[in-house]
C-alpha cells in the first residue's frame, strides 16, 4: 500500500524510516466529541523562531491541545486542519486566498488577490457548507468579510457528519474563531498594501482575559477586533455581437470600455468568555459584530451599432450582530451536556443610480434607473447536545437544533422617476419566514487501534414561507431530508504509517431564498422589448425541491516519520433533483414582448466525481543527509481532477454550473538565519484550467485558465513574543487577464428570426503587495 501511495512522489527516501516509526496514535476521536472552543496547540512560527534544523514538523512540546496533524490523523471523518501558522504564512487579507492553496478548493468569481466564492471540489451554488464555530453564519453575512486575523483554525470535512450537518454535498468548512493566546496577553497587527497602486490599510488586536478564583482562571477569554480600509480599481472591457444565422448579417456589434472604482471600510469583532462556575459546569458568552460599508462608481462608453454613455454610482452597508450563550455540564468523566442559545440581527442596504444615454439611428434617449434595496433579518436558534464515552470505546453524540428567522426586504426600482408597470404586481415589500428543525444521533466505535467505525443519522426539515406581495399569493416551500452516514477508518497493522478511509453518505442542498423568491431582476443591457439568451432576465422558482446526493469517499494516507503526508482521495456524488439555472423564452408580466428568463429549476440528475492528491514533506524527511540549511525547507504539492455529467444535456461539456476541470498547487517554504535575524520565505503557484460549460442545448459559456503566483518574505529579530515580526507578501505577481465568453442561439420574439448572440468580457488583474507587522506581549 505504501508503494502505491508514494508512486507519484518517487523522490521520498525510505532509509531508516522503520527505526523512526512513531508510537501508535491515540484512538480516533469523533469530530463532534471536542467542542469548537477547545484550544489549539501552539504552532511553529513562520519566521523560523521555532527552533533549530533538527526540529520536526510535529514537534514534541508541552501544549494545551492537539496539533493540526493529530486532529487530522485521529479523526474518523476525512478532514484537513489549517492552523494559525498556515493562516499567517502568506499574509492573506481574505479567507478565500488561504483556502485556494488546498487540494480541491477553488474560487468562483473575484479577481486574484481579492478572494471569491469558496468552492470545494469545484462545486458552486451552495454545495459547500460554511460554518462558524460549528454554526451556520448569521443571515446576510459573507464569509469574505471575516479576516484571517480573527480565525484560530479552519477544519475542512470532505464528507458530512450528523453533528456538523448534511447540507454539504461538496463538503464542510468549519471556521473556528480566535481563542485565548497561549503565551502572551496581547497581539497587535498592522498592515499596509497596494492593489494596482490603490491603498489598503488594516489593523487587528487580540487581548487575553483572565481573572477570578484562587488560580485566577475562574473567568477566561479573549477579545479580538479588526478594522480595514481598502480601495479597488477595475476595468470595464466587454462586448456583444448579434448575427442573423440565415443571412449572416451582423445586426448589432457593441464594445464597452471604461473603469470602476470602489472603497470598502469594515470593522469586525468577536469575544470568547468562559465562566468556570464549578468543576462540572461552565458558562460561555460569545458576542460578535461585523460592520462594512462600500461605495463605488463606474463609467463606460459603448461604441458600435449602439452608442451609449453609462455612468453609475452605488453604495452598500452591512450590519451583523450576534450573541451566543452556552452552558456545558459534565456530571461524570466521559459524559457531557451542552445547551446553546443564539440570537442575531442583520441589516443590509444597497442603493444604485445608473444613467444610460443611448444613441441609435441618430436618435438619443436617456434612461435613469434608481434601485433601492434594504433587508432586515432577525434570527434565533437553540441547540442541545448530549455526549457519552463508554468503557467499550463508544462515543455517542445525540442532539437537536431549532432555528427561526424572519426577513423583510423592501425593493424600489424607478425608471425615469416611475415604477415599471410590469413590476407593480410584485409590490415593493417581500416578507419571508424560515423555520428549521434538525435532530441527529451518531456513534463512533474504536474496537481496536486498527479500526474505527462511525454511524450517524440526521433528520432535517426546512420550511420557507414567502408572504403575499402585491397581487402575488403567499407561497410555502418545505424541504425534508433524512441522511444516513457511515465512515470507516482502517490502520493496517503491517503498515503503521498508512491509513484508509471510506465514507458512504447522503447529503443535500436546500434551495436558497434567492432561488425561491419570484421577484424578477431585469437585464440592464436590454431592459425593455425583446432580449437574448446571453442577456436574460433573472427570476426565482418557489416550487424547487432540494437536491439529494448519495456519496462515496475513499482516501489513502501515508504519514512520513515526522509529520509529512502523502494522500490520495476519490469521490463520487450521484445527484437527484439537480438545481440548475435554465434560460427559456417566456411570456412575462413585466414586458409586452416575450423575454428570455433564467430561473433555477430541478433538472433530473447528475454525477459528480473527482480525484485529489496531496504531498507535503520537509526536506529532511526526503533526504536523510540534507545540508543543515535545507532541512527546514517544506515542499507542498497538490492537484485535483473533476468530472461531472448532467443527464439530458448533449455533448462532452454538459458540466455543472461553473465547475472547473481541476486545480493544481505547488509551493516551497523555507526558514533560515542570517545577520542575527530569523527569516522565512516561500512561494505558491496556483493553476485552474480553462472551462467550457454547456448551459442549455443552445447556450455555451467559456472561461480562460486562472494562473496565480504568490510569494512572501518574513523576518524577526528574536522569538515571536520578544519583538516585531515583519512579513512582506506579494500576490498575483504575474497578472493575467481573465476572460469569459458566452454564445447562444436565440429566437427573436417579434421577427421570429434565429440569431447567434455572443458576449464577452475581459477583466484585468493586478499585483497585490502588502507589508504587515505583528507583535505579541
Amino acid at each position: 500500500m505504501s508503494r502505491l501511495l508514494l508512486a507519484p512522489a518517487a523522490l521520498c527516501a525510505w532509509a531508516g524510516s522503520a527505526a523512526q516509526t512513531p508510537p501508535p496514535p491515540a484512538a480516533p476521536t469523533s469530530p463532534a466529541a471536542a467542542p469548537a472552543t477547545a484550544p489549539a496547540g501552539t504552532p511553529a512560527t513562520a519566521d523560523g523562531s521555532a527552533g533549530a534544523a533538527g526540529n520536526r514538523l510535529e514537534r514534541v512540546e508541552v501544549s494545551s491541545g492537539p496539533t493540526a496533524n493529530s486532529r487530522r490523523r485521529n479523526s474518523t471523518a476525512s478532514k484537513i486542519v489549517i492552523e494559525r501558522e498556515d493562516l499567517e504564512r502568506y499574509g492573506d487579507v481574505v479567507l478565500g486566498d488561504v483556502l485556494r492553496r488546498l487540494p480541491g478548493v477553488t474560487l468562483g468569481g473575484g479577481r486574484p488577490g481579492r478572494g471569491g466564492d469558496i468552492r470545494m471540489r469545484g462545486m458552486g451554488g451552495g454545495a459547500t457548507q460554511i460554518l462558524i464555530d460549528e454554526e451556520r453564519p448569521p443571515p446576510g453575512f459573507a464569509v469574505e468579510e471575516l479576516p484571517p486575523d480573527q480565525i484560530e483554525r479552519i477544519e475542512i470535512y470532505r464528507a458530512p457528519t450528523a453533528a456538523t450537518g448534511t447540507r454539504a454535498i461538496a463538503g464542510t468548512i468549519n471556521i473556528v474563531l480566535r481563542e485565548p493566546l497561549q503565551k502572551s496577553n496581547h497581539e497587535v497587527r498592522l498592515g499596509v498594501g497596494w492593489d494596482r497602486n490603490e491603498p489598503q490599510v488594516d489593523a487587528s488586536w487580540t487581548r487575553n482575559l483572565k481573572w477570578g478564583g484562587p488560580n485566577g482562571d475562574e473567568f477566561v477569554g479573549a477579545v479580538s477586533t479588526n478594522g480595514a480600509v481598502r480601495r479597488f480599481f477595475n476595468n470595464v472591457d466587454s462586448g456583444n455581437r448579434i448575427t442573423d444565422t440565415e443571412t449572416g448579417q451582423v445586426i448589432e456589434a457593441t464594445t464597452q470600455l471604461g473603469t470602476s472604482e470602489s472603497q470598502n471600510t469594515s470593522l469586525n469583532g468577536n469575544a470568547r468568555l468562559r465562566w468556570r462556575y464549578s468543576d462540572t459546569l461552565n458558562f460561555n458568552l460569545s458576542p460578535s459584530f461585523f460592520l462594512s460599508q462600500n461605495e463605488g462608481s463606474s463609467q463606460y462608453d459603448a461604441v458600435g451599432t449602439r452608442l451609449r454613455d453609462v455612468h453609475g454610482e452605488n453604495d452598500a452597508r452591512n450590519h451583523n450582530l450576534r450573541l451566543n450563550l452556552s452552558a456545558d455540564y459534565r456530571p461524570r468523566p466521559g459524559e457531557s451536556f451542552s445547551l446553546r442559545l443564539g440570537t442575531g440581527t442583520s441589516k443590509n442596504t444597497r442603493n444604485s443610480d445608473r444613467r444610460d444615454t443611448l444613441t441609435l439611428d441618430g436618435v438619443t434617449t436617456e434612461r435613469v434607473q434608481q434601485d433601492r434595496n434594504s433587508a432586515q433579518e432577525n434570527q434565533t436558534s437553540l441547540n442541545g447536545r448530549w455526549s457519552l464515552k463508554t468503557a467499550q470505546e463508544h462515543q455517542w453524540v445525540t442532539g437537536a437544533e431549532a432555528e427561526r428567522s424572519q426577513r423583510t426586504q423592501v425593493v424600489d426600482t424607478l425608471v425615469n422617476g416611475a415604477v415599471l408597470p410590469g413590476l407593480v404586481r410584485f409590490g415593493n415589500t417581500l416578507g419571508t419566514r424560515n423555520q428549521r428543525f434538525a435532530t441527529f444521533t451518531q456513534d463512533e466505535w474504536s474496537p481496536s487501534r486498527q479500526w474505527a467505525f462511525y454511524a450517524g443519522l440526521r433528520y432535517e426539515r426546512i420550511e420557507t414561507t414567502v408572504a403575499a406581495a402585491g397581487s402575488l399569493p403567499e407561497t410555502r416551500n418545505v424541504s425534508q431530508v433524512t441522511s444516513p452516514l457511515f465512515h470507516i477508518l482502517w490502520k493496517p497493522e503491517a503498515f503503521p504509517k498508512d491509513q484508509v478511509r471510506l465514507a458512504l453518505t447522503r447529503s443535500y442542498r436546500a434551495p436558497s431564498l434567492n432561488d425561491l423568491a419570484a421577484r424578477p431582476s431585469i437585464n440592464t443591457t436590454y431592459p425593455d422589448g425583446p432580449n437574448y439568451q446571453t442577456h436574460a432576465d433573472r427570476a426565482g422558482n418557489p416550487d424547487l425541491k432540494p437536491e439529494l446526493a448519495t456519496g462515496v469517499d475513499l482516501s489513502l494516507e501515508h504519514w512520513l516519520p515526522t509529520g509529512g503526508i502523502v494522500s490520495a482521495s476519490a469521490f463520487v456524488r450521484d445527484v437527484k433533483n439537480l438545481i440548475r439555472s435554465q434560460v427559456l423564452l417566456e411570456t412575462v408580466s413585466w414586458d409586452t414582448a416575450q423575454r428570455w428568463v433564467s430561473r433555477p429549476r430541478n433538472m433530473g440528475s447528475a454525477r459528480r466525481m473527482g480525484l485529489e492528491f496531496e504531498f507535503k514533506a520537509r526536506m529532511d524527511e526526503l533526504w536523510e543527509d540534507a545540508p543543515a540549511e535545507l532541512q527546514m525547507m517544506l515542499l507542498r504539492f497538490n492537484f485535483a481532477l473533476f468530472k461531472n455529467t448532467v443527464r439530458g444535456l448533449p455533448g462532452s461539456n454538459n458540466r455543472l454550473d461553473q465547475q472547473p476541470k481541476g486545480s493544481l498547487n505547488f509551493g516551497i517554504d523555507h526558514r533560515w538565519k542570517a545577520w542575527g535575524l530569523n527569516f522565512g520565505s516561500g512561494f505558491n503557484a496556483n493553476y485552474v484550467p480553462a472551462t467550457r460549460e454547456q448551459v442549455t442545448e443552445t447556450l455555451r459559456r467559456d472561461e480562460t485558465a486562472r494562473r496565480q503566483f504568490d510569494a512572501y518574505l518574513s523576518w524577526s529579530s528574536g522569538a515571536v513574543r520578544d519583538g516585531v515580526n515583519w512579513r512582506l507578501s506579494m500576490a498575483n505577481l504575474t497578472p493575467r487577464d481573465a476572460e469569459s465568453r458566452s454564445e447562444g442561439l436565440s429566437t427573436h420574439s417579434v421577427t421570429q428570426h434565429e440569431y447567434l448572440t455572443e458576449s464577452w468580457s475581459r477583466n484585468k488583474t493586478f499585483r497585490v503587495i502588502s507589508l504587515r507587522a505583528d507583535m505579541r506581549f
